[in-house]
């Protein structure tokens, strides 16, 4: 079974619950599952095949949900793109995926439209406005027919492709498996036990690998509701927890930080909620108590990479809480700590986490020597440094290679050093994280000045957001003299 027919049995068992609820519209189970028929109709129309590439760069909105399900309905692979990327990004995202068609919203396609001719294989951009709104999208939507055959799909077929940053710069493809995002779709009913009544709110971008486990697949697996903001405050978030009885959040911690420090929360009534998970960075231990205390309802952390699809480990709900632990492994994955020499090491003793299991990626797209560094003899290599206790919980200690988790999102020092390198202000740089309370990290960025050319911090951060998703832009500058190239 793939992703396209677990979707589909969804539909035929639930067809009568509420699957989207967004900007306070619903859409049921049957309803949904006619827009994705139909709008994978128009795509095979357009000429896209079982294998080919769609990238999708859209918010939290259904046009998200329809598009990604008609991808795999059809067989073809979806490609999720961060809505902050820029037309310098978009060239290397695109041109790498060989993606055939770009889905997007009107605005965003201006950048499409900048890079057009650098990326001759994207032919098709289906812009839309918002699903009820005049757009080539909602002509999709409304023109059948209402019913799609679907190809044969196995295991190892490729579904999703997703970016991550790379060592050298480059953002480098995670293929993600039917089997290994099937594997992910069963944690919400298998191991957290939530049932179709279960509404979860999609706060975190669906592009990203847990965004799209966590608050989309998990849901559709049990014929449950996905309550979807793709802009928000933190009332916002308050008041609709409490308009749409949300059981469930799967979130970064700047989100249970922000609600943690929120002014007004008790203005709002969240008894809904049964539990909370965070996850894309680490959570400040001494937090979970504190939210748990204030709200009610229980904190876990859990673990992942987009090349484990992402899901690893995570807290349970009927098991001993450890804070500072990313809980304990998912079914079907292993872990393990291993040395220098790969040799793995005794319980309690720190050395580098590894993975290996149901979710583990296919490898990175179109390069298999950075696949042959990071999975070996089935094991996932993460870079992470961790140890692991007799009861099997995972602790996390540090990080093998330089990266830094700002908000969720990975940002790879090398990526942004090589877009300062091109102001010609910058003689050299070197990007570090800093400690932060609500992002877990920000990015710094060391500049050694070139004396014949002016620059200030504005123009630095200027020249960035040009190039440079915003969450990848330095929020800090310093000015050195020098910079020691062995940190």
């Amino acid at each position: 079974m793939g992703l396209g027919r677990m979707f589909d049995e969804s539909c035929r068992r639930y067809a009568g619950n509420v699957a989207t609820i967004y900007d306070g519209k619903r859409l049921t189970y049957e309803s949904l599952n006619s827009a994705v028929n139909s709008f994978g109709n128009g795509l095979r129309i357009l000429g896209i095949q079982k294998g080919d590439k769609v990238a999708l760069m859209l918010p939290n909105c259904p046009e998200f949900v329809i598009s990604y399900f008609a991808v795999q309905k059809i067989g073809a692979v979806a490609v999720t793109l961060n809505v902050l990327s820029t037309s310098y990004e978009l060239r290397h995202l695109l041109g790498n995926s060989d993606a055939k068609c770009l889905i997007t919203e009107t605005p965003l396609a201006k950048r499409y439209e900048e890079i057009r001719e650098d990326i001759p294989l994207c032919q098709y951009v289906i812009t839309t406005s918002g699903v009820d709104a005049d757009s080539p999208f909602g002509d999709m939507l409304k023109g059948g027919p209402f019913t799609l055959d679907m190809p044969e799909m196995t295991d190892d077929d490729p579904a999703v492709m997703i970016y991550t940053a790379g060592l050298t710069g480059k953002p480098l493809g995670a293929v993600l498996t039917q089997r290994n995002l099937l594997n992910q779709s069963d944690l919400l009913g298998g191991v957290y036990h939530a049932t179709e009544e279960y509404r979860g709110l999609a706060v975190i971008p669906l592009f990203h690998a847990f965004g799209a486990v966590a608050n989309m697949l998990g849901v559709i697996r049990i014929g449950a509701g996905i309550v979807l903001m793709d802009r928000f405050t933190m009332d916002a978030i308050f008041s609709t927890i409490e308009k749409e009885k949300v059981s469930y959040i799967a979130a970064v911690p700047r989100l249970f930080l922000g609600m943690i420090m929120h002014d007004s929360a008790e203005k709002y009534d969240v008894s809904s909620l049964d539990f909370c998970i965070t996850g894309g960075s680490a959570m400040p231990p001494e937090f979970i108590p504190v939210f748990e205390g204030k709200f009610k309802v229980i904190l876990r952390e859990g673990y992942g990479l987009t090349e484990a699809s992402p899901v690893c480990s995570v807290g349970r709900r009927e098991l001993v809480h450890k804070p500072g632990s990313i809980g304990t492994v998912i079914p079907g994955v292993e872990a393990k700590v291993v040395g220098d020499n790969d040799n793995e090491l005794p319980q309690g003793e720190i050395g580098e986490l590894l993975i290996r299991g149901e979710n583990v990626m296919k490898g990175y797209y179109k390069d298999d020597e950075a696949t042959a560094r990071v999975i070996r003899k089935g094991w996932l290599y993460t870079s992470d440094l961790a140890k692991i206790d007799g009861d099997g919980y995972i602790f996390l200690t540090g990080r093998k290679k330089r990266m830094i988790i700002t908000s969720g999102f990975n940002v790879y020092p090398r990526e942004v050093e090589m877009v300062l390198e091109l102001h010609p202000a910058v003689k050299v740089s070197q990007v570090i994280g800093k400690p932060d309370v609500l992002r877990g990290e920000i990015v710094k960025a060391l500049i050694v000045r070139n004396p014949e050319v002016e620059a200030d911090e504005k123009g630095i951060m200027r020249h960035c957001r040009t190039y440079l998703s915003s969450y990848k832009v330095p929020r800090e500058v310093e000015f050195v003299t020098s910079i020691d190239s062995s940190g």
